[in-house]
């Protein structure tokens, strides 16, 4: 059960815990995170590994969970958002924040399943292509994910957003649910079927670990400047731009990355470079969002990630001294 049980843990301490987004005067919702969150990238994963599938159709069935949470559980991304930092609307259209959403979609299914689950296979080598669940163990994470999923529904929509934020309740209107359960069907769909061929037709060499790094800490600083454009922190820029920057972003990534994971010259130590770099530059930017955060907030995401960062050198060290395959 250790790696199942690491991975749960592992989604919601790699993208709520350490950059922030959850902070220690939230920590009582960490429960539900690992519920929905960590439950979420396990059940993933375990389709991905029992099935043979590959990168391609894990990242479309993360997108699966962030289309879930954003458009059924919490509702985010199409209710009015609680934080304008200019106190103004900023990039919503149809009932959807569309910056927002595409910047939920990048992060939550990169954060949340992908560098977590990459993660625990580094830390778990002998057991990464194999199951890490039992059919009774299905059976209760499934249960646990719904009650999570509740939970998540509850406590945002019902308290947060009209006792903490003082705005008026919402619900979304039918047409953007029955979108949402669309597109959730057909990225399953292509999960199944057409991603199972997508970068392993083509491989290429991956370049070294400490460029995957450099690349994945670019990447992290980048998505984050993409969520303050989303919150409105400059009005004046073209929505236009920032859709197209973070597509471009994505297809970038989503181009490279496979091909190179496909290749034979890929190494554990090329994963651990893309982990490392990516969480370490998350955690660095989101400092940004402590300025005038409470000493109690702030000390303890400086602890975290601390405890992280050498967490995360301890392994490197371990992965260098194993086997090269």
């Amino acid at each position: 059960m250790a790696p199942g049980l690491t991975l749960a843990l592992l989604a919601p301490l790699v993208a709520e815990i350490l950059p922030g987004a959850t902070r220690f005067s939230a920590i009582f919702v960490f429960p539900i995170e690992v519920c929905v969150w960590g439950i979420g990238a396990v059940l993933i994963r375990e389709v991905v590994r029992r099935k043979g599938l590959g990168w391609p159709s894990m990242l479309l069935l993360a997108l699966v969970l962030a289309v879930a949470e954003e458009c059924l559980i919490q509702q985010t991304s199409l209710a009015p958002l609680v934080i304008q930092l200019k106190g103004q609307v900023y990039a919503r259209a149809y009932g959807v924040n569309y910056v927002y959403l595409l910047w939920a979609l990048m992060y939550e299914s990169v954060y949340v399943v992908l560098l977590p689950v990459l993660l625990a296979e580094l830390i778990f080598p002998a057991r990464r292509n194999e199951g890490w669940m039992n059919v009774p163990g299905i059976a209760v994470s499934l249960v646990l994910l719904v009650v999570g999923a509740l939970f998540a529904w509850f406590t945002w929509t019902q308290i947060a957003r009209t006792q903490v934020f003082h705005l008026p309740a919402y619900n979304p209107p039918l047409v953007a649910v029955a979108a949402s359960v669309v597109a959730i069907l057909l990225l399953i769909l292509a999960a199944l079927g057409p991603a199972r061929r997508l970068g392993a037709e083509r491989p290429m060499p991956p370049p070294s670990p400490w460029l995957l790094g450099l690349g994945g800490a670019i990447w992290a600083v980048l998505v984050f400047g993409l969520c303050l454009l989303a919150f409105g922190i400059v009005p004046a820029f073209p929505p236009s731009a920032a859709i197209g920057g973070g597509i471009a972003l994505s297809a970038l990534v989503i181009a490279l990355l496979p091909r190179f994971a496909a290749h034979a010259d890929w190494r554990p130590v090329h994963g651990y470079g893309l982990v490392f770099g990516t969480m370490v530059g998350s955690m660095a930017i989101s400092f940004i969002a402590f300025i005038d955060a409470t000493p109690a907030d702030l000390w303890f995401k400086v602890a975290a990630d601390a405890i992280a960062f050498v967490l995360l050198i301890w392994l490197g060290l371990r992965i260098r001294r194993r086997p090269t395959r």
